[in-house]
């Protein structure tokens, strides 16, 4: 089957977080959400469980877990078991629960920055101490490369840090970690008894060759002290349905992880259940297809930059559907996005929301038609070429 990312969905008057935030004289490039149509075995599926009529109090598919465990088994080569899965409303509510399960009040949760912005207030909401340490960037030519800090870790973490969360593939900054990199950071992890909290929500939109590779996969011992969270959401175009899971393999950890969650934390609803296992058991040429227009996306936004924005300096992400751009050096100030937001009326995300070392930058979303994609491309370098004149 054919799959035409290029037709454009019309998102305004739908409710749409990310297209009614702002006017409708603005363009929306900023929250994780794709602008495709979810594939027709999820909408099929909810029609089904809609025509049924009846909408009680659900209970977790066993169907489900099985599609997952069979799922890490042939893509990645890991052994989970159905009852290591716990199903979630949400992957952010997935740190908060693992940022308040491990450890006391004023103890310790380290992170490399920048990153995702929940990493930044989890630890925050749960009383515990953040603890950060800058990615390493490299620039090479045009093109900025980001690694994990080993020594900015070593530097940062103190006696009463307990959790380490990992952000794979990385959101900003578009890195699946190589085995080489996971190996070395949970060798780390487990010299200093962490617990490894992996957001792994990416990990399926891959771009050209990549391979992901969860880090609790690597071997039986980091699996017992790792707290996998995975979604359907953004592979799938789910968000709203709100369905993830976290997989525990240790039991004691298991619990203390529910424990958490006990009396706070919502049952996934019918619908994000249903629309869960359709995406797993039923969509993944859907996603072959996706794959493939997304890389030809990055492809074209990076020649785009190159070409026309001397100034710009730009990630090539691995994964994801996020490029995070370096614009200090184009005259747009401090807060980039404010000023695309007010010039360009192009709505990106500021990179001062994603911690130390984001000033200065901003993230796009090209999870979108390719006529979208080239609509914020050219706004951006109206605004740059003016910030320069």
């Amino acid at each position: 089957m054919t799959y035409s990312f290029d037709l454009p969905v019309e998102r305004r008057g739908t409710d749409s977080g990310k297209w009614a935030w702002y006017g409708e004289d603005v363009l929306p490039m900023w929250v994780a959400d794709m602008d495709f149509a979810s594939p027709q075995p999820i909408i099929d599926a909810l029609l089904r469980r809609v025509q049924h009529g009846v909408f009680g109090y659900g209970m977790d598919s066993p169907t489900l877990k099985q599609t997952l465990v069979d799922r890490m088994a042939q893509r990645y080569g890991w052994t989970i078991q159905p009852d290591d899965i716990v199903m979630l409303p949400g992957l952010v509510s997935g740190l908060n629960i693992v940022s308040r399960a491990v450890g006391e009040r004023g103890d310790g949760v380290l992170i490399n920055t920048p990153v995702y912005g929940p990493f930044l207030t989890a630890p925050v909401n749960q009383h515990r101490t953040l603890q950060s340490a800058p990615l390493l960037a490299t620039h090479t030519g045009r093109h900025l490369h980001y690694a994990l800090n080993m020594p900015g870790l070593a530097a940062a973490i103190a006696p009463n840090t307990r959790l380490f969360l990992l952000c794979n593939p990385h959101n900003p900054v578009g890195r699946a970690f190589t085995r080489t990199e996971l190996t070395e950071l949970a060798a780390f992890c487990e010299q200093h008894d962490l617990v490894i909290c992996s957001d792994e929500i990416h990990c399926d939109l891959l771009l050209g060759g990549t391979q992901h590779i969860p880090i609790a996969s690597l071997a039986p011992e980091v699996a017992q002290r790792t707290i996998t969270l995975m979604a359907p959401s953004k592979t799938f175009n789910i968000p709203g349905l709100g369905a993830s899971f976290a997989i525990i393999q240790n039991p004691a950890l298991r619990k203390q992880f529910e424990g958490a969650m006990a009396g706070i934390v919502p049952h996934v609803n019918i619908l994000g259940m249903v629309a869960a296992e359709a995406a797993y058991a039923a969509c993944d040429d859907w996603l072959q297809a996706l794959q493939a227009y997304l890389t030809a996306n990055r492809d074209f936004a990076v020649g785009y930059i190159e070409e026309h924005m001397p100034n710009v300096v730009t990630t090539v992400p691995e994964a994801t559907y996020l490029l995070w751009l370096d614009l200090r050096a184009t005259g747009l100030g401090e807060k980039p996005a404010d000023r695309l937001l007010k010039e360009a009326k192009l709505a990106v995300n500021e990179g001062s929301w994603f911690g130390a070392g984001g000033e200065g930058f901003v993230r796009l979303n090209f999870g979108c038609p390719r006529s979208t994609l080239e609509d914020g491309l050219a706004r951006i370098r109206a605004a740059v070429t003016a910030a320069a004149h």
